[in-house]
């Protein structure tokens, strides 16, 4: 008892330098979150690594009015303790809830949320983690005792507020008016800033330098200790696979694999390629574009794409591929679903609003077309043009598709 009375001690510790060193502005997606609805009393906070996650919870333990205590799970020294033991002598010594960063690290973590949740009725239990694969792979039917959030991709209209202070208002390029003025006059600097946005402005730890590196250091981490952790029995060949896996798509005009080939070369089989191409998708590695009504339970998708597009960037990649990455990463991150068209002389995605951040209304299947400035609508509904300025009746310039959460 007295290691884990030591080990609270040394967790405040952590909690008030953490919170210390927090920026004096953070992604309004975090300071919004509450103004939308209430922050639920039980949550699983999911999202890619490096989205700001751990500053989403310090920023609320901090301002929700209760004692909330702080700690990551993937901290050594924790790894010997039981988490239900952990959290349960933290209730004991007062607090009222717990905020627990990369739960999946935990020994039994889902049965001691479970527990948890059970036994402290009356306590908050906030926890995060880097995949959606903890719906999946969570025993103990969390779902119904904690509320799932997902945190997106920084959107241009956060990496605006991060660079000028200035604070514009949410947008659904589909649902505007003819004549309706834009959310801001698309001048050169704020066009400049889009360009910057598509370099680095995904993820806010571009603030603190070294973007580069940072981000092949997160991409590393997710292939060699995300994907292991939920892919039984991988090999370092597997390991290096799925890093030739982003190689290729980083470069490839075409955004597809040569799934034959690829088994061929690597020796692996197709059920086995097909596993990690799933577990990629499903931890941000990747992005995994179907046919609509596509319901193949194994399949390396119509396009595949990074799933963070400032990566091809990083990778000196194709520009077309990552133009495209964009429009099908904003959109989801929107709430929209998007499918790769049957017939690309008709378009490039397929998409359909059905969910989303904003209380936007839902809109039929739209055909979109992708493509720089002069690109033709073909036979779309909209054609999204990169280096534009202003939206026509069918044409939507990038940046705006990056204003809408």
């Amino acid at each position: 008892m007295s290691d884990i009375t030591d080990a609270i001690e040394d967790m405040k510790v952590v909690m008030e330098r953490k919170i210390a060193a927090m920026p004096s502005r953070i992604r309004t997606w975090t300071t919004e979150y509450t103004s939308h609805k209430l922050l639920p009393k039980n949550m699983i906070l999911t999202g890619l690594r490096g989205e700001g996650k751990s500053t989403f919870l310090l920023h609320h333990a901090k301002t929700c009015g209760k004692r909330m205590l702080y700690f990551s799970a993937d901290n050594p020294v924790l790894s010997s303790v039981h988490l239900y033991s952990l959290v349960s002598e933290i209730f004991l010594q007062g607090y009222d809830g717990v905020v627990i960063d990369e739960v999946h690290f935990a020994r039994e973590w889902s049965q001691s949320l479970k527990s948890l949740y059970d036994d402290f009725p009356d306590r908050t239990v906030w926890a995060s983690d880097s995949s959606a694969l903890i719906l999946r792979n969570g025993s103990g039917d969390l779902s119904r005792r904690y509320v799932f959030v997902h945190m997106p991709f920084m959107s241009f209209r956060e990496f605006l507020f991060l660079e000028t202070g200035k604070l514009y208002g949410a947008v659904n390029p589909f649902e505007r008016k003819a004549g309706e003025p834009l959310p801001f006059t698309p001048d050169a600097e704020i066009l400049n800033l889009f360009e910057q946005y598509k370099v680095q402005g995904t993820r806010p730890f571009y603030t603190e330098g070294n973007y580069e590196e940072r981000s092949l250091g997160l991409l590393e981490k997710t292939i060699r200790s995300d994907v292991p952790f939920f892919v039984p029995h991988i090999t370092d060949d597997n390991i290096r696979l799925m890093t030739a896996v982003v190689g290729t798509l980083s470069q490839a005009a075409l955004p597809r694999l040569q799934v034959r080939s690829l088994c061929a070369d690597w020796n692996v089989s197709a059920d086995k390629l097909y596993q990690l191409l799933e577990v990629m998708d499903a931890v941000g590695a990747i992005r995994i574009i179907r046919f609509e009504n596509d319901t193949k339970a194994k399949t390396a998708g119509a396009k595949l794409f990074l799933a963070d597009p400032c990566l091809y960037t990083v990778l000196r990649g194709n520009k077309g591929s990552q133009r495209e990455a964009f429009v099908a990463t904003l959109l989801q991150e929107a709430g929209f679903s998007v499918y790769a068209s049957r017939n690309e002389t008709e378009g490039d995605f397929v998409i359909e609003k059905n969910r989303g951040n904003l209380a936007l209304k839902s809109l039929p299947p739209l055909k979109i077309e992708v493509g720089g400035r002069d690109k033709p609508l073909k036979k779309s509904d909209w054609v999204i043009r990169d280096n534009s300025d202003y939206p026509t009746d069918k044409s939507i310039p990038l940046w705006m598709l990056a204003m809408m959460w």
